[in-house]
């Protein structure tokens, strides 16, 4: 299983004035990227922890490494306004156990480009900050399912 999990809270994005890429997370945020990595820590071991260079989605798994005792791959593959294509592409290459951090206008259309391959969408989308798509492989490493997980708290 693969965990794309979309980044947690940030600060406003019409409140800040600078570069977006480095808009940080928020201190809801922190807490939520926390709360993602103890659901996560248990089923990341032996993964890879990939993410887009924006601060907020490396922020997000950053407490995740910190327990797994691993760093954060930085890949714009994950970044905004970047096609779905890279992210499948990327997919691909990683070993079961790993998650990425991406944004809200990535993940939608990667999950619809799943669905249009003849992925099974498992229950009711959810593209709040903080949710974790799982996204299951079938033996020859083909994404067979994704079922959403809603944003964790501590």
């Amino acid at each position: 299983m693969l965990y794309l999990v979309r980044h947690a809270k940030a600060g406003s994005r019409s409140e800040w004035r600078g570069d977006d890429r480095l808009r940080p997370l928020s201190k809801p945020g922190f807490a939520q990227s926390a709360a993602i990595a103890d659901v996560l820590a248990p089923l990341c071991a032996g993964g890879r922890l990939v993410s887009s260079s924006y601060l907020r989605c490396v922020q997000t798994l950053e407490p995740l490494a910190l327990e797994l005792g691993t760093t954060v791959e930085l890949d714009d593959r994950l970044a905004e306004d970047h096609s779905f294509e890279g992210v499948l592409d990327l997919i691909e290459t990683l070993p079961d156990g790993s998650a990425l951090s991406s944004h809200g206008d990535v993940i939608p259309e990667t999950v619809s480009a799943l669905a249009r391959r003849g992925c099974e969408i498992v229950g009711e989308p959810d593209w709040r900050k903080g949710s974790i798509w799982v996204l299951t492989r079938d033996p020859s490493g083909e994404i067979v399912s994704a079922t959403a997980w809603p944003p964790p708290s501590r």
